[in-house]
């Protein structure tokens, strides 16, 4: 059973998050400060902290650094805050996500499994053959078996789809135009291609995405073309 610590100073929030997890299988300390929780975390292993960043005494930025001293451990921050200052600042403190409140519980859970999926990788790198794997956040490619799983979850695509979706994640972060995706997936000139590229990136979304409307991987970027986001 894996353990998650959960750290914000608003006990409901904590009680709530304790119970989509628990109902998930993993066990939850509760901490409500950041001094609390860096004591739960010398006396448990911890598999994932989850801290909110507005908390009286230490607050999460601060708990963070202290963590990354000692400890690789995953961590996801909380914040009220939606500017794009405090989660660049999280990131580069050494935060691995950053979900702003008010959130999805369904996402929290989802980002959670994603996280520790890739430390538990991270850990067994060397132990396997990653040539054919591509991975992109809790997106992951077996090109070897032509498998998609996101959060460790089996999901099946078209060849289309999943073609479409292979070209995106080798070439994370690179923007491609409609033009460009289906000269390189269909092989032909594109004559009328917006349509026909539409909707497969429309199919792809539903299939990989928690919320289509509101895309962690696959992108837009209007007036140029689709991306797969870098996590």
């Amino acid at each position: 059973m894996q353990t998650i610590l959960v750290c914000d100073d608003d006990h409901e929030i904590v009680d709530a998050i304790e119970i989509y997890l628990t109902g998930e299988g993993y066990r939850v300390l509760k901490a409500y400060d950041g001094q609390e929780a860096l004591e739960l975390m010398k006396n448990n292993e911890v598999n994932l902290l989850i801290l909110d960043v507005m908390m009286p005494g230490l607050d999460g930025i601060r708990t963070t650094m202290k963590v990354r001293e000692t400890s690789s451990v995953p961590i996801i921050i909380l914040s009220a805050k939606s500017e794009d200052a405090d989660k660049i600042l999280g990131l580069n403190i050494g935060a691995d996500d950053y979900i702003t409140k008010p959130f999805n519980p369904l996402e929290l859970v989802a980002r959670v499994k994603s996280q520790l999926r890739r430390y538990t990788q991270l850990g067994n790198m060397e132990a396997r053959d990653s040539a054919h794997i591509f991975t992109c956040g809790g997106l992951e490619i077996n090109d070897e078996n032509k498998e998609v799983f996101v959060d460790g979850k089996p999901v099946k695509l078209t060849p289309i789809e999943y073609n479409i979706l292979l070209l995106l994640v080798r070439n994370a972060g690179k923007v491609f135009s409609i033009d460009e995706i289906y000269r390189k997936i269909w092989n032909e000139q594109p004559i009328d291609a917006d349509n026909t590229v539409a909707v497969h990136i429309r199919h792809i979304r539903e299939k990989i995405e928690i919320n289509p409307r509101e895309p962690r991987y696959l992108k837009v970027v209007w007036g140029v073309g689709y991306k797969i986001e870098k996590q």
